[in-house]
């Protein structure tokens, strides 16, 4: 089937969606109904594309609210852009993400009636009529003989306000400096986890997701993000934490185990000719922390390979490197083996398995009761070198093994992981380690597709 552009793509200002991109996602297999691709499945689709009205009034409000100086002949918005996710009685026209910074809905005059009865703190004036209208805002008294209706501007409701993420976020670029992941997906996202966003606040949920990715991304203070979305820090915090509840519960199925027919389906080349049965490559990696006031707490987590008080993870990506697996949060003390031993990885491995790893997972015993092989670097052996075919075994291991690194440092584009984690935050540490798996996973191929 040909790849080329039907020339299908969305209208909005700095929204990448087309029916090219759609087409290459379509012809990807699908990993709940492999070997079947995403055409084929009955998942669905990532978006679609919705055509200009041809009612006068439905495209007159489609254009204004699109606001493009020179609109296509042939116009599509794509169904990021509806509440809906299409064009719907209740919500027909596109009104997300619109690529430009809408003006403030015009503040509409509340009439409020005044009975006269009610005392004034101001001296009387005559007046003849016994009603006024009056706009409290040119006024400096108001009349107490007689009902009066005053006439106030009203604040626009904090639920109908303007999200901060329409204006920050207007490209890819965008989106991976703030989030880690590109734009469409960050749509998705909210999409997903909209049905479980708290009651209790009046931010609009994209900006909360926002507000949340940008924390774990960036790392910034609490303070600087209130002054970015114009709320308060105490609010930021609030709303960090409850996403971050939020994001751990409804993201797991973002970091999947594969079935071994779907490994074996989308093996990269690196892992064909040698290591054609490895089903994961394992490391662990370390986040440090900020010290804390307790002793104990602090002897616990204390790391001497960064002399310093860290935290410390399991992470397994398949060979084509998808995160598979990531432990909760260890102290930094702890070993590779006994981090192995106790976070349940083990019990996602079936006898026939192949997992790969570096010199410290001696392991070998653990894997061997469940008949599963390890492929680490020959050990050298005292007063002898390496053979020449063991040298070759290493690197040829090396290079496959280069690709669990690669997944770990994209976990570490999150910077609450690259950076101190603040003491507040280490209570969720294990929740947030899912999230950034997770957001790794969203971004995107780690391994480029042979052809």
């Amino acid at each position: 089937m040909s790849l080329r552009s039907s020339g299908t793509c969305c209208a909005v200002r700095g929204c990448t969606n087309n029916q090219r991109k759609l087409n290459l996602w379509l012809d990807e297999q699908c990993f709940e109904h492999a070997p079947r691709t995403k055409r084929e499945c009955s998942c669905d689709q990532r978006y679609t594309f919705h055509r200009l009205p041809t009612d006068e009034e439905a495209r007159r409000m489609w254009l204004k609210n699109l606001n493009l100086k020179r609109p296509p002949k042939t116009l599509y918005v794509c169904s990021f852009h509806f509440i809906d996710k299409k064009p719907t009685e209740e919500n027909p026209h596109p009104t997300l993400w619109l690529g430009y910074d809408r003006p403030p809905d015009k503040k509409r005059r509340v009439l409020r009636r005044i009975d006269s009865s009610e005392p004034s703190s101001t001296s009387v004036h005559s007046c003849d009529a016994q009603t006024q209208w009056v706009d409290p805002g040119m006024e400096d008294h108001t009349y107490s003989k007689g009902p009066i209706i005053s006439c106030s501007m009203s604040t626009p409701s904090p639920e109908l306000s303007h999200p901060v993420a329409d204006g920050m976020l207007q490209s890819d670029a965008d989106s991976l400096l703030y989030t880690g992941i590109p734009l469409v997906e960050f749509h998705t996202l909210v999409s997903c986890l909209q049905p479980f966003a708290p009651t209790t606040s009046s931010v609009p949920v994209v900006d909360q997701i926002l507000m949340t990715l940008m924390k774990l991304r960036q790392n910034f203070v609490m303070a600087d993000v209130a002054r970015r979305f114009k709320t308060s820090q105490s609010q930021v915090s609030k709303t960090v934490g409850q996403w971050i509840d939020i994001m751990s519960e409804h993201m797991r199925d973002l970091i999947p185990w594969l079935p071994r027919e779907t490994i074996r389906a989308t093996l990269p080349q690196a892992f064909k000719e040698q290591f054609s049965n490895t089903t994961c490559v394992v490391d662990c990696s370390e986040t440090v922390l900020q010290k804390a006031k307790n002793l104990d707490s602090r002897s616990e987590s204390y790391s001497h390979y960064y002399a310093s008080n860290t935290v410390k993870y399991l992470v397994a990506i398949s060979p084509s490197g998808i995160i598979m697996f990531i432990s909760d949060a260890y102290g930094g003390k702890c070993s590779d083996r006994y981090i192995t031993q106790s976070s349940g990885f083990l019990d996602y491995l079936r006898a026939g398995d192949e997992v790969m790893g570096d010199r410290g997972f001696t392991i070998r015993d653990l894997l061997e009761e469940r008949r599963v092989n390890l492929i680490i670097p020959a050990f050298t052996r005292k007063g002898s070198q390496l053979t020449n075919e063991e040298v070759t075994h290493i690197r040829r291991i090396a290079h496959a093994r280069i690709h669990v690194e690669r997944a770990i440092r994209r976990l570490k584009v999150y910077k609450i992981l690259s950076q101190t984690v603040p003491i507040n935050l280490v209570p969720k540490i294990d929740k947030i380690l899912k999230i950034c798996a997770g957001l790794v996973n969203l971004r995107g191929e780690l391994i480029s597709s042979e052809k």
